[in-house]
């Protein structure tokens, strides 16, 4: 139920203003990779739709930002192992079986016979 919301609520609306920005951003633009001489760049130009060049830069920012991210978790994920393995090593241990009670003498009587 809660993805059926979500797909109605925010992604159709945000799919239509992302096709609404792509028709309205067509006008050609020349794209090229030199900013020291930009009269013969390293790469291109390449004639693009300016909506493709801004949806490959926000494509970009959301995998660079994705991968510091993961990057930056690296330390939470490693202490999670250690401690995931110190819980498994744990619970293989064989547990301590209880000691035999020797205050009660009846018990001692039952041990004895057996």
């Amino acid at each position: 139920m809660i993805k059926r919301m979500v797909m109605w609520f925010v992604l159709i609306p945000l799919g239509l203003l992302l096709a609404v920005f792509a028709l309205a951003n067509r006008h050609i633009v020349q794209v090229g990779i030199d900013p020291i001489a930009p009269q013969t760049p390293f790469w291109g130009p390449v004639e693009l739709p300016l909506f493709v060049v801004i949806y490959v830069a926000l494509l970009c920012g959301v995998i660079l930002g994705g991968v510091g991210g993961w990057f930056s978790q690296g330390k939470h994920r490693k202490a999670e192992r250690q401690l995931r393995r110190e819980l498994n090593k744990q619970q293989s241990e064989p547990k301590p079986q209880p000691a035999a009670k020797t205050e009660d003498p009846l018990a001692l009587l039952e041990t004895d016979r057996t």
